[in-house]
Parts: structure tokens; C-alpha cells; sequence
């Protein structure tokens, strides 16, 4: 197995980046074209940006393949990796391509300006009213065009597993919380009135998510975007709370709660100035103590949140309370002893165990999952609730979901789940992501449990030890979504 990285050549990169950017310029247009009349200025100018997207993907190939394979989009055999800033986009352009049965988009370099307005003006009149054979009814409309540089085939049907439809969903649900979170820091920043109900709705879902597949949301949370770190980790932390809290046995009324604390609970750092919150460097006394006003200034925009709507209370105890730690050694220190409220030990829990995990502006390394949890167990100055660490211990494993292995099979792989049989910490479910002959596995990569006996009797595979997934060239969250 060679453990040199697997990196991405400069043709590959040239095809994401003017990939994404092709199809974020075709999204545009389609959307303007359905707004506004082909004379606007605004299609016009979609239509000019389109025009230089496929010309600038077309000066290195003599065709651009979009190929639509299940959640993903490939170009030129290129995948596209999904981020947050183009999970709308790219969904839309999807939901569309699918609705008309097409696999496969090829542009010709003869592509001229006006095929591309008639193809996107045909997509658009077919796609209001029902149709009996709408790929066959695209294909002719085209034809009658004389759109020669457009070229369609029809999609392969594919058998959609329940796990499939689950991933979907864990996927809304997931980019909708992180939408809403962006939406109400931004609010905030800016002084405007912010939706409470917005963040009920959002918070609903990842409950009701929780509830039902938990396994596929907790799997989301190893998508963390650097540049949306704020909103990904209040997401995060929201799903590992109400993950625990179902995990305590709470109700759903009480997790409903528990939920809106978490995604909440950093709301203070909405009154951070944006230079010290995305400061690359250490952080001086003077910086560090403005960072820990955020608390104080949490509790204090959910008290005035409550006059919009209803704000459970514990929220602002929360926001207040979740980096006094329980010896009460953190910030802000409180006037007279107290003990810490159950919602403000599980949201740090969650908090200390995401932030830990995750690549941030001053913490380009993220710590491995297995570590952080070792010193959130084992170090009392950490000041965790021992019982609540463990408890996430028991909810997510020895190898939390996203930890990357090597196993004694000289595979490397990335945990998937928790051992369905919870006593068996230690041999999660897994998908192998490089095979025993070095070679990528494409993703989803082949999920296998580490609990499988081999034929001799003992376990077909065992974690070696855990590694750095970008030593591989690898991204975790491709494995997830």
C-alpha cells in the first residue's frame, strides 16, 4: 500500500473549479430565464457568463461531459465536490436534468450562445406542464432547435435504496439548519429582526432526523466547510446534543429544547468584530478577552430575541453558562456558586468535541476524533461532565463516525457507524476507501463491519491505528454525502 498522497493534478483542479463554475452559470441562467424575458439585460448577461463558462472548459477539452451518477456530478469523469455555497445550486440543476431523464449533458466546442438560450427556454416550457415521455419530448424540442452542440442521453435507471433516500433527506435537513444559522448570525450582525420560527422549523427537522436516522445526520457533521465554520458548528453541535439527549432518554418536547440551546448557543459571536473572530494567528490578551465576551453577549440577544417569539429560557442559560466548565474555571466567571443546568454540560460537551475536530481559521489541523475524546475523558482541567463524555462516547464510539483507520488488512477506511451491537465499541462499521492494492475506492466507498469473523474464527479486520485522511488525498465528507 503506498502511503504517498494521492493529489489531484492541475488538469483535475482546472475541471472542478471551471465545473462548478459552469454549472453555477447554467443555474443562473435558468433561473433568469424563468424571472425575467430573453430580452432582459439580466438573462443577457447570464447568458454572456454561461457562454465563457463552457468556452473556458472547452479551451482544454474538446467536450465537457456533465454526468449525473446517483448525488453526484461529474465532469469529464471529474467529480464535483459538493459545498455549501453550491448545495443549492447544484441540487437544482439535478432536480431538473432528472426530471427530463437525462444522465448525461455533453457540450460540443461548436456550442453556440443561441443553443444554449433555446435549450434552457425548452427545459423551462416543458417543465410546466406534465409530460408522458419527457426525455424523448426534450430530445425532439432540440431537434427541431437545431441545437447540434447540445447533446443528451438518456439516464440509467437506477434501483434508489432506502439508504439512499435517507442520506437525501439527512441532507435537506442538514443544509437547512446551516442556512437558517447563517441566516440569523447575519441578521443579527446587521441589525434586522430575525425569524424564530425559522430556527423552530430548522431545529424540528434535525430532531425529527435524529429520531429516525440518526446515523445518516451524525454522518453530515464531517462535512465541515472552513470558510462557514460559524454556522457548520452550530449545526453540529445541535445534532451531537439532541443525539445525547435521546441517547439520556429525553422526550421530544425536551429535545425540541435541547435543540434550539444548541444551534443557539453561539449567537454572542454575531457581536464579535469579524477580524478577531476570523483571526488566523493566536489570539493577544486584548483579542481574547473580547472572544469571551460572546457568552454574555449571547444570553443578552436571545433576551431581547424573546419578544419576536418564544425563546425557551434555558437558551439564554446556555449561551451564558456553556464555557464555565463544571469546576466553573472557564469564562464567564459567575458572581457566587452555582451549578451548572444539564443543557449547558451537554451543549459543551458537544461544543468542545466539534470545535476539537474541526479545521478552523487559527486550528488548520484538526485533532483525530479518538484524541479529542481521550482528553475530554481523561483530563478533569478539560472541564467536561464525565458522565456526558461518556455518555458520547457510548453514542458515537471509541472511532467516532468520519475517524480515518488503517486496518490490519493494510485497508484504509473511514468509520461509518457504530457497531450495531453497542457493546463492541471498538469495531465500528466502516467503509473502506483504499483498497489492500493502494487504489482508491470511489465513494461511497464498500461499507463492511469490523465485527465480520473470518473463516478461522477471529475478526476479518481490525483497526491498526487511526491516520490523517489528507495524507491520502482524501476527503472524508465525500463519503457522506
Amino acid at each position: 500500500m503506498t502511503s504517498q498522497p494521492v493529489e489531484a493534478t492541475g488538469h483535475e483542479g482546472h475541471l472542478r473549479q471551471g465545473g462548478r463554475g459552469l454549472l453555477l452559470a447554467l443555474y443562473t441562467a435558468l433561473r433568469s430565464l424563468k424571472l425575467y424575458p430573453v430580452e432582459n439585460a439580466t438573462v443577457q448577461r447570464a447568458l454572456d457568463d454561461l457562454e465563457a463558462s463552457s468556452e473556458a472548459l472547452l479551451e482544454a477539452d474538446p467536450e465537457i461531459e456533465i454526468r449525473l451518477a446517483g448525488d453526484f456530478i461529474f465532469v469529464n469523469a471529474t467529480r464535483l465536490r459538493l459545498e455549501l455555497d453550491n448545495y443549492a445550486s447544484f441540487s437544482h440543476i439535478l432536480t431538473m436534468l432528472r426530471s427530463f431523464e437525462v444522465g448525461v449533458l455533453r457540450v460540443h466546442r461548436a456550442v453556440r450562445r443561441q443553443e444554449w438560450q433555446a435549450f434552457l427556454s425548452i427545459l423551462l416550457s416543458l417543465a410546466e406542464r406534465p409530460v408522458a415521455e419527457p426525455f424523448e419530448e426534450l430530445a425532439e424540442r432540440l431537434e427541431q432547435a437545431t441545437v447540434r452542440g447540445l447533446l443528451l442521453e438518456k439516464a440509467q435507471p437506477e434501483a434508489e435504496t432506502t439508504d439512499e433516500r435517507a442520506r437525501e433527506v439527512a441532507k435537506r435537513t442538514y443544509s437547512q439548519g446551516v442556512a437558517v444559522a447563517k441566516e440569523v448570525v447575519t441578521g443579527i450582525r446587521l441589525g434586522r429582526a430575525t425569524s424564530v420560527k425559522k430556527v423552530k422549523r430548522a431545529v424540528q427537522m434535525i430532531v425529527d432526523q435524529v429520531l429516525n436516522n440518526e446515523t445518516s445526520l451524525v454522518g453530515l457533521t464531517t462535512l465541515r466547510d472552513y470558510d462557514e465554520y460559524t454556522f457548520t458548528h452550530s449545526v453540529n453541535v445541535c445534532i451531537f446534543a439532541v443525539a445525547l439527549g435521546k441517547k439520556l432518554g429525553f422526550s421530544k418536547v425536551q429535545l425540541y429544547d435541547l435543540g434550539m440551546t444548541a444551534l443557539m448557543h453561539d449567537i454572542g459571536k454575531a457581536r464579535i468584530p469579524i477580524d478577531v473572530l476570523n483571526k488566523t494567528s493566536g489570539l493577544d490578551d486584548a483579542e481574547w478577552r473580547i472572544m469571551q465576551t460572546h457568552p454574555w453577549y449571547g444570553a443578552l440577544t436571545l433576551f431581547n430575541l424573546r419578544g419576536y417569539d418564544e425563546i425557551p429560557y434555558r437558551s439564554i442559560l446556555v449561551a451564558h453558562e456553556h464555557h464555565m466548565k463544571t469546576d466553573l474555571t472557564g469564562y464567564p466567571k459567575p458572581i457566587r456558586p452555582r451549578a451548572l443546568g444539564l443543557f449547558s454540560r451537554i451543549v459543551a460537551v458537544a461544543d468542545g468535541f466539534d470545535a476539537a475536530t474541526t479545521r478552523r481559521s487559527y486550528q488548520t489541523v484538526p485533532i483525530e476524533p479518538d484524541q479529542v475524546l481521550r482528553e475530554m475523558w481523561e483530563n478533569p482541567r478539560r472541564g467536561y461532565d464525565p458522565v456526558l463524555v461518556k455518555a458520547l462516547i457510548n453514542l458515537i464510539g471509541i472511532y467516532p463516525v468520519g475517524t480515518c483507520v488503517i486496518l490490519d488488512t493494510m485497508e484504509v477506511a473511514v468509520v461509518a457507524a457504530m457497531n450495531p451491537d453497542g457493546q463492541q465499541l471498538n469495531r465500528p462499521m466502516v467503509r473502506i476507501v483504499i483498497d489492500v492494492d493502494g487504489g482508491v475506492v470511489p465513494p461511497p466507498g464498500r461499507l463492511v463491519s469490523l465485527g465480520e469473523q473470518s473463516a478461522a474464527g477471529g475478526y476479518a479486520r481490525s483497526i491498526v491505528k487511526v491516520t490523517n485522511a489528507s495524507r491520502y488525498g482524501l476527503t472524508v465528507s465525500d463519503y457522506f454525502v
